[in-house]
């Protein structure tokens, strides 16, 4: 049955013969077979929602079933690249055709030139399951790729090749499933963006995503495996803290998912990324990153598929046994997209024009988030952090509203506290994490058994500092007793000397949380001591002359992060000066 144009309405294409099509199969739509995806099959008619720009496409033209869902080629030569929403190359792209690119590139994501160096890990007889690791080739210098069994696969091996030097399709190895069917292996699998990759079985959180932001760490933390939202107004620094979390956080792989985002934002980022230097291998920290660029002014349909783009290569690597970081900046865009799209479908609002299933899709998508045991044994985990931005910071708008539904952690970004150079501008009165007890057990281990004490300590008098303040605005400060002014003090001093953080000082731009351990217990140490002189009758005027205060602010320069000698000798400061008769 031939197929054709019946209407155009932007990206949204309806064509005739729809009785013998599938849902959420590809199309190839037109002269130029721009790639679309059926969204919608009624009796004898079919909708499609088209990837790329349909300018110019007229009634009649032809629509070519590509009879097989959404998928991306998954092998060796992802890291390290730069890709769009649907996963194609932009910079072989840009090569071929220049800045603007031309409408119907169908490259797909991986080099097929390219020659790797294979190794293989299994011989004839051997009996492989799905997932299981058949052969392996160093992907980049941090990097090793391990070649898998489709999931669907399983049988014996029949035959292999000889380790040396293949492309992407060359045959690798041979498989016969136990019906007698023959498969042959190769370096690349295709996977259906929109389906999960399963796992063996799923593991509860139990290590922390230690990312060196101290607000993050010590007060919100976050598991791997585990969800977390960043939602913020324009200029609070969503793009900076994900740019942070990207650099610093002890996942293997990253995923920067740059969904919607203004082109200047994108080509900082693609700069900024270019350029850094991974702080865990001295390599280039493009060598374990995976950019997808999808900029504001790109199809509306490539952007609501990019985060599925983003989720399916972060299961890829999960499924070898690395823990990945997936960034998706922002997720807002793409639920505006869905929007666009479900309004030219003709699809019934709900709140604020959005549809009715956007917080089924949201769930979908943090959903495949987690920690587990992969189909070959390992343990791999796919931890998302999404970017928000709600209109005029308004955290009650759906998207911020359906996302809290659905993540553990919730870092809301403050615009005062942006405007005033406080960064992460992470507000602690705001924000939340539901994983401080799962992982208390790992930072009493690593940073000290008495972390988790702390840190309530610490938020609590950051809440009887916000409590106060409202009594120092109609009062003034003078007229507090000794011991508000103090917590007032001691609140100043955590936020100024803990809370806000130096992207750009090479001390502390990272700080692992054995640093940030002791920097609470030097503040709250001081809070303690001088809590007590204030019982004895000593003004809190002569302990703050002494500049110790201004000391603990500065100490998170001062004090590099393995030196423990310096915060004994702190804390020895700390008695001295509260020592003192005055």
């Amino acid at each position: 049955m031939s197929h054709a144009i019946t209407a155009v309405n932007g990206p949204v294409v309806r064509l005739s013969g729809g009785g013998k099509l599938r849902l959420l199969d590809m199309v190839s739509v037109g002269a130029l077979g721009l790639i679309g995806e059926l969204v919608a099959v009624d009796g004898d008619t079919a909708t499609a929602q088209v990837y790329e720009d349909t300018a110019g496409l007229q009634v009649g033209e032809a629509v070519i079933p590509l009879h097989r869902p959404m998928s991306l080629r998954l092998g060796p030569g992802l890291l390290g690249g730069i890709f769009d929403g649907i996963a194609r190359p932009l910079d072989k792209l840009a090569a071929l055709e220049g800045a603007f690119l031309a409408r119907g590139s169908n490259l797909t994501a991986l080099d097929e030139e390219k020659r790797w160096d294979v190794t293989l890990l299994c011989k004839p007889g051997d009996v492989l399951s799905g997932g299981a690791s058949f052969a392996s080739c160093p992907e980049t210098a941090a990097i090793t790729h391990h070649a898998l069994v489709p999931p669907q696969l399983s049988g014996m091996v029949t035959w292999t090749a000889e380790n040396g030097s293949y492309t992407v399709n060359d045959p690798i190895a041979a498989l016969t499933d136990p019906a007698g069917e023959k498969h042959t292996l190769t370096l690349a699998q295709d996977w259906p963006i929109r389906t999960p990759r399963p796992l063996k079985r799923r593991l509860p959180v139990t290590r922390p995503l230690i990312t060196g932001q101290r607000v993050i760490d010590s007060f919100f933390p976050i598991g791997k495996g585990g969800t977390a939202a960043l939602p913020g107004p324009f200029g609070a620094g969503k793009t900076m803290t994900q740019h942070q979390l990207a650099k610093w956080a002890d996942a293997d792989i990253i995923v920067y998912l740059g969904c919607g985002e203004r082109g200047n934002e994108m080509t900082q980022a693609l700069a900024e990324f270019s350029a850094l230097t991974d702080p865990r291998t001295d390599l280039p920290l493009m060598a374990r990153t995976i950019l997808i660029a999808n900029t504001s002014n790109m199809p509306v349909s490539a952007r609501e598929a990019s985060i599925y783009t983003g989720m399916t290569l972060a299961e890829y690597y999960r499924d070898m046994g690395y823990h990945v970081a997936l960034m998706a900046d922002s997720t807002s865009r793409w639920a505006e997209a869905l929007r666009e799209l479900s309004g030219r479908l003709e699809e019934m609002p709900a709140e604020e024009g959005f549809p009715a299933y956007l917080a089924s899709r949201l769930a979908e998508f943090y959903e495949r988030a987690g920690v587990g045991e992969t189909l070959s044994g390992r343990e791999g985990s796919v931890t998302v952090i999404g970017a928000v931005s709600p209109q005029g910071g308004d955290f009650s708008e759906p998207v911020t509203e359906n996302t809290r539904r659905f993540v553990r952690v919730f870092w809301a970004l403050d615009r005062s506290l942006a405007y005033s150079r406080h960064f992460p501008a992470i507000h602690w009165m705001s924000s939340y994490s539901a994983y401080d007890e799962v992982l208390a057990p790992y930072f009493a281990q690593e940073a000290g058994a008495d972390f988790l004490p702390l840190r309530r300590q610490a938020l609590a008098l950051l809440q009887k500092e916000a409590s106060l303040l409202e009594i120092v605005k109609l009062i003034g400060s003078d007229l507090l007793p000794e011991e508000q002014k103090l917590i007032l003090e001691t609140a100043r001093t955590l936020r100024l000397g803990f809370l806000q953080q130096n992207a750009f000082h090479a001390v502390d731009t990272f700080v692992p949380p054995s640093k940030q351990r002791h920097m609470l217990a030097a503040i709250l140490h001081l809070h303690a001591r001088v809590k007590q002189r204030l019982t004895e009758g000593i003004p809190l005027q002569s302990l703050t002359e002494t500049g110790i205060f201004e000391t603990l602010t500065r100490m998170k320069y001062d004090i590099g992060n393995d030196d423990t000698a310096a915060f004994a000798r702190l804390h020895e400061q700390i008695e001295e000066v509260t020592s003192r008769a005055y």
